[in-house]
């Protein structure tokens, strides 16, 4: 019993000699419910989302999409389309959400603007908002009819026989009217006088180009009715202001050996008689803002540019659409004026 106890003793002693007593860290105390930051976490990437209708044409749709997409990735962000948005999406994203660009009909930006002040939001064709510093638009004004106008009377002239153009308009209205006056400057900015007495003029509006205000109240069935009054002045090349711009009016044109500008072709069957589409450019418009609204450059009122479009080259050759481009980048640079009053 005596040698055991001896045996226990020295065993013991080995034991203390090779262990060293552990001293623990205490763990802090954490409030239930705090979130606890990880080193090796890593934060969100970057957000920009695009809320657009559910019901927008597929085509502008996957145009938009694309576009943002690619804006999106060159910058290394992560993106998102919603349908919708609420302030409740825009606080659950919380700061990485850096850009939201919004599409017709206003989802509601004056209150969403004033939530997300670190959100740069970019409407897109939306009227009516009110600035903000965090609030961009785009063609909020709509399409510059007097400049669309007035580059259509340049392209009218460049391309008619005889300069026989004309002009449909919609009659006593602000932009129906800015139209017809933008056209005729335009016209003129091309050609001068554009008179010659050896041609013959139209048989009751004096000179070319032939002015045509179709009213407000009128059916569009009877919208044939007064581009006769072109067929029958010699209209060669005409332009027709977007709200009378029906398909059935612009074929019935184009039928009549009248060759056509506009702001959209409306078929096919138009294409041979189409000299060019004069349109809004939203897009380029877009692309040009999204760096400034990362930077946090917000505020910005970018008028809607022009663009043109479905031009007919055996109509607009090369040489003259130069000329055109340069009218338009004047038109839009400021350097040229429509001769319309705001």
């Amino acid at each position: 019993m005596h040698n055991k106890l001896i045996v226990l003793l020295l065993s013991l002693s080995m034991t203390s000699c090779v262990l060293s007593p552990v001293r623990s860290t205490p763990t802090p105390s954490i409030p239930v419910g705090t979130a606890v930051p990880s080193s090796a976490a890593t934060p969100a990437r970057s957000l920009v989302i695009l809320e657009l209708p559910g019901d927008m044409d597929q085509a502008e749709s996957d145009q938009y999409q694309t576009l943002v997409y690619n804006l999106a990735q060159a910058d290394g962000l992560r993106y998102q389309v919603r349908n919708s948005l609420t302030t409740a999406d825009l606080a659950f994203e919380g700061p990485a959400l850096k850009v939201v660009i919004a599409l017709p009909p206003d989802p509601g930006l004056a209150t969403l603007t004033a939530s997300a002040p670190g959100v740069q939001f970019l409407a897109v064709g939306i009227p009516g908002l009110t600035p903000a510093p965090n609030l961009s638009t785009v063609g909020a004004s709509g399409v510059p009819v007097d400049q669309q106008a007035f580059l259509a009377g340049y392209i009218a002239g460049m391309v008619a026989p005889e300069w026989r153009t004309g002009v449909l308009y919609q009659k006593e209205t602000p932009g129906g009217d800015a139209a017809h006056t933008a056209f005729e400057n335009g016209y003129h900015f091309y050609c001068g006088d554009c008179f010659n007495p050896n041609f013959a003029q139209p048989f009751s509006h004096g000179l070319y180009p032939v002015p045509v205000g179709i009213p407000t109240d009128a059916p569009e069935s009877n919208y044939t009715g007064y581009a006769d009054i072109l067929i029958r002045n010699f209209v060669k090349v005409a332009y027709v202001y977007p709200a009378v711009a029906t398909p059935e009016l612009l074929s019935y044109l184009a039928q009549n050996d009248v060759l056509l500008v506009g702001q959209a072709l409306p078929g096919e069957d138009v294409r041979p008689s189409w000299i060019a589409s004069i349109q809004p450019d939203l897009i380029s418009a877009l692309q040009n803002i999204f760096p400034d609204l990362l930077a946090g450059h917000g505020g910005q009122i970018v008028p809607t540019p022009l663009l043109l479009a479905d031009v007919n080259s055996s109509l607009l050759s090369d040489a003259k659409l130069r000329l055109v481009q340069q009218v338009l980048d004047g038109l839009q640079n400021g350097s040229i004026g429509t001769g319309v009053t705001p």
